[in-house]
């Protein structure tokens, strides 16, 4: 079998080393990233998202949050937009011309969850979509779009960082006539996403057997990646969003070098 899309990454040894060093070393050379997300009861992806951004090296750095935690967010964010709330502490409709006018700002937007089950937070996220911006989506967010699944695959300029389940539900919503299972071989799901990713222009990354997958435009790049943690807190898809910030032309290079030391 032809797996010559398949390349192997080791956690010390970068595939694409060109990457970290052409990082920019001036901040305003760097990009401007926008951590969407938060409600009422949950903002701790924000925070960690925003905090990591700014170590991983990302030259501007802006929360758009709900007002309903205007009193609550800690003051090592110090680029914050507050946009209006529902009365169950997410955004509202009302909150989607700011939320564009931070996507104009942005070079690059990260969806990181903590979003909540809201109507209307999903119909603003929806309307992200229908932008020529680029996005990472992880976490509940990618919950959140369940309805506008379709939309979200055939989407450029897209990076959905996704637990194995999610990715599961995923190819459910829009059809797509492959079975995942969690028992299934590493080499089975690569294939899959090899052909997944060459008929839609979102790039993939997940997590199964103890190996993080990156698939995007048919190529797939693999790295042994033994802390899950960091998919669920969210900070594998802010480095991914972040080394996107620089090299926008070369995601999937981008995202395999974000993982090199990552803890």
């Amino acid at each position: 079998m032809d797996n010559s899309y398949w390349r192997t990454q080791s956690a010390d040894k970068p595939l694409f080393p060109d990457i970290e060093w052409n990082r920019p070393e001036q901040r305003t050379r760097a990009g401007k990233l926008a951590i969407i997300g938060g409600n009422k009861l949950g903002f701790v992806a924000v925070a960690t998202a925003y905090q990591e951004a700014i170590d991983c090296g990302a030259g501007q750095v802006r929360a758009v949050l709900p007002d309903a935690l205007s009193a609550t967010i800690p003051a090592t964010i110090l680029d914050t937009v507050y946009v209006p709330s529902n009365p169950s502490g997410g955004m509202s409709r009302d909150a989607e011309p700011l939320v564009m006018a931070s996507l104009v700002w942005a070079d690059h937007a990260l969806l990181i969850g903590d979003a909540g089950r809201n109507s209307e937070t999903a119909m603003i996220y929806e309307s992200l979509l229908r932008t020529d911006r680029p996005l990472t989506i992880t976490r509940d967010a990618v919950d959140l779009l369940k309805n506008a699944a379709s939309t979200m695959v055939a989407r450029p300029s897209t990076t959905l960082v996704l637990s194995f389940a999610q990715l599961q539900k995923l190819f459910q919503a829009v059809y797509y006539p492959k079975m995942l299972s969690f028992s299934m071989q590493l080499s089975l799901l690569v294939d899959t996403l090899h052909k997944f990713t060459t008929t839609y222009p979102c790039i993939i990354v997940t997590y199964h057997q103890n190996q993080l997958v990156i698939a995007e435009a048919g190529q797939v790049i693999t790295q042994e990646f033994d802390n899950p943690m960091l998919i669920w807190r969210g900070t594998t898809a802010t480095r991914a969003a972040c080394y996107q910030l620089w090299t926008p032309k070369k995601p999937l290079e981008a995202i395999a070098a974000s993982l090199i030391g990552i803890s």
